[in-house]
């Protein structure tokens, strides 16, 4: 195994973007990251990670409140795919529309319980929501409950980007300072925030060193693009914390390891990044 990649979005039909996007957005985000998406059979996407000898951990996909669009069955997509290919897929995160309540609560438990997935994950911008809120506190008092750790995306989003109005999707929801009350009221809870997050990647840096329960992934971005305040803290003090993720198919996993294992990164940091901080976070027995 050469690395654990926490951060895969399914290329398949069920996860279509512009099904579950929109078609504007999709386009839209094509563009911003050069990308021509192609749907590929299951076995297609399985080849991607086991030709590079990666791991990866699959992520479902529910923004209907704020969206709009049809993203139902997408957890058990996850789950279907991870019981085919489970020599490649070890894993996946939940998404859950944190606007739908109490059928939110008893859709993670589900998740949890019937479909074998480890984690919860939210994209604030698209489900249009701030993490602190108290209203969405129960579904964090499950993640609690069940032992599983919650993800949320911080920094800028290549959803809307470049659209008139950024398409209405705002990027306030995604500052890192808001993980900050959520990490404090619950300091059980394993956080992941999602990405380097430019243009708050100094406050996501504030939030990693003060908050124990907080970690971070590097999806999203080409290393060679990384913040040098990111770089920095990767490669020293906050080398434990980081984890590494390209958020397939967006990022090429290829690509992305290249870039990083040439940007003079310290040998030991660059195994921890790869799979040992993974191993550690989310306890994860591969």
């Amino acid at each position: 195994m050469k690395a654990i990649d926490v951060h895969v979005h399914p290329s398949t039909a069920a996860f279509d973007r512009k099904r579950l996007w929109g078609a504007d957005i999709a386009d839209y985000i094509s563009r911003y990251y050069g990308v021509e998406y192609k749907v590929k059979t299951d076995e297609e996407m399985a080849q991607d990670f086991s030709e590079l000898d990666l791991k990866a951990i699959l992520i479902g996909w529910d923004t209907q409140s704020a969206g709009g669009n049809d993203t139902s069955n997408t957890n058990d997509e996850v789950a279907r795919l991870i019981k085919k290919f489970p020599d490649v897929f070890i894993g996946g995160w939940a998404m859950i529309d944190p606007w739908k309540g109490k059928a939110a609560i008893k859709e993670l438990e589900r998740c949890v319980k019937e479909l074998g997935l480890m984690g919860l994950k939210f994209q604030q911008a698209l489900q249009a929501f701030c993490p602190n809120e108290h209203r969405f506190y129960p579904l964090y008092e499950k993640c609690v409950e069940l032992k599983i750790p919650v993800s949320f995306h911080t920094g800028t989003t290549g959803a809307g980007a470049g659209m008139p109005g950024g398409g209405g999707i705002r990027l306030n929801y995604t500052r890192p300072i808001y993980i900050d009350d959520v990490a404090a009221d619950f300091p059980e809870l394993t956080i992941i925030m999602i990405h380097p997050a430019w243009p708050w990647y100094e406050e996501q840096i504030a939030v990693l060193l003060h908050k124990g329960n907080v970690y971070a992934d590097l999806s999203g971005w080409a290393p060679k693009y990384f913040p040098e305040a990111i770089r920095k803290e990767v490669n020293g003090r906050l080398q434990d914390k980081f984890m590494y993720g390209s958020d397939y198919p967006e990022i090429p996993p290829k690509r992305w390891l290249q870039e990083f294992e040439s940007g003079g990164y310290k040998p030991e940091v660059i195994e921890k990044v790869l799979y040992k901080n993974a191993q550690r976070i989310l306890k994860l027995n591969v």
